[in-house]
């Protein structure tokens, strides 16, 4: 969702469908976030019925985890491997496709140093 709201709605660099005109683009990122609201409701409610250690630490760790390697590989994959679509398209688009893959790592750090808070307590 933070791809969503930063790189698609915000900065409207971003869109499922680069290539089509400005009425697909909004209309596939559309789906593309009911999608990805959905598994983010249900993958919640599961992570936290599931918290073995019992704190919101634990929650919070997963949630960045899986935000940012999701990003991630979706950056890998479709911006850099299968050049599906790029961050924003044009002038400099490698450096703004390093730029997103960079965000995702900040996320997997967040996630990370979360987690490890988790195992100390």
């Amino acid at each position: 969702m933070l791809d969503g709201i930063i790189f698609h709605q915000i900065l409207q660099w971003h869109s499922v469908d680069m290539y089509g005109d400005r009425h697909h683009q909004i209309m596939s990122d559309g789906f593309f976030h009911l999608f990805v609201t959905v598994i983010i409701f249900l993958s919640g409610i599961l992570l936290w019925k599931s918290n073995p250690v019992g704190t919101a630490y634990y929650f919070w760790s997963s949630f960045f985890l899986g935000a940012g390697i999701f990003n991630l590989v979706e950056g890998i994959v479709n911006h850099h491997l299968l050049q599906i679509h790029h961050v924003k398209p044009g002038h400099s688009q490698f450096l703004y496709d390093i730029s997103y893959d960079l965000f995702a790592l900040l996320l997997i750090g967040i996630g990370w140093l979360l987690y490890r808070r988790t195992k100390s307590k």
